[in-house]
């Protein structure tokens, strides 16, 4: 059964669900054009306020299988280069998608599972769930941003062991050290995930939209040009029909019910 990228809504949060239980939902290059496509109709529809990225079954995704990176070993290198743009255009969706991206995992986040789950705004993972940056063991080098995403959270050591050394890392650990968000009992990580999107969808979605760009930037902005962006974003905000409904409901101790 070939690999799939499966959608569901529930409410306003559109579920994509990777799907490829033969092998332990491995990515394909199918799957990743069906995240790019998905994203891209999520980003322009007033009915999804969240993205919640999850693997089907017991595990959240395998990365990349091992058999094709060998046979694509054989055929031109060009090949493996179009497999992997595919996989990176999937990560800047995620990242430039104005609306926040959770991964719920279960089970084994290795390889480019792992750099998926780490490209998500939000993390959210069982805590038996493992995660693995096995790339060294096999011989090659991260891809689908997971050295970006590592170098950026961690001190460069832990990061370096993590890249290098390969060693599996759980949940608890992952979140003690602020790269995950929420830890649960297994086989509920998709329900918190869900509950996490429900509250994220009581803020206004222009003011996370610029919340998420702003931290995109604020690695490469020194901070004259940052506060620059935080003014603008603040005054276009400000003047946003969402700002109005939230200060008059707050001050009116009501629920704000956004556009």
């Amino acid at each position: 059964m070939p690999a799939e990228l499966k959608s569901s809504s529930q409410g306003h949060t559109l579920v994509l669900t990777i799907s490829n239980p033969e092998h332990r939902n491995a990515g394909s290059p199918e799957v990743y054009a069906a995240g790019v496509e998905a994203l891209s109709v999520a980003e322009t529809s007033p009915d999804v306020r969240a993205i919640i990225i999850t693997g089907e079954g017991a595990t959240f995704c395998a990365g990349g299988q091992l058999q094709r990176l060998q046979a694509n070993r054989q055929l031109a290198p060009s090949v493996q280069v179009e497999a992997l743009e595919s996989l990176h255009a999937w990560v800047e969706a995620i990242r430039t998608c104005p609306k926040p991206v959770i991964a719920a995992v279960e089970g084994a986040a290795a390889g480019a599972g792992f750099s998926l789950a780490l490209a998500c705004d939000f993390l959210v993972a069982a805590e038996n769930a493992v995660f693995v940056m096995a790339y060294a063991t096999v011989g090659i080098s991260p891809d689908a941003g997971g050295s970006w995403s590592l170098g950026r959270a961690l001190p460069r050591a832990l990061a370096s062991e993590l890249l290098m050394m390969g060693e599996r890392i759980d949940a608890p650990r992952l979140q003690a050290l602020g790269v995950a968000n929420r830890v649960t009992p297994p086989g509920q990580a998709l329900g918190e995930a869900l509950a996490l999107a429900e509250r994220l969808q009581t803020k206004a979605p222009n003011a996370l939209a610029s919340i998420k760009e702003l931290l995109n930037e604020a690695t490469v902005s020194d901070l004259h040009s940052h506060l620059t962006r935080e003014r603008d974003h603040f005054v276009r905000n400000l003047h946003h029909r969402n700002a109005g409904i939230a200060i008059d409901a707050f001050l009116n101790k009501q629920t704000a019910r956004f556009e």
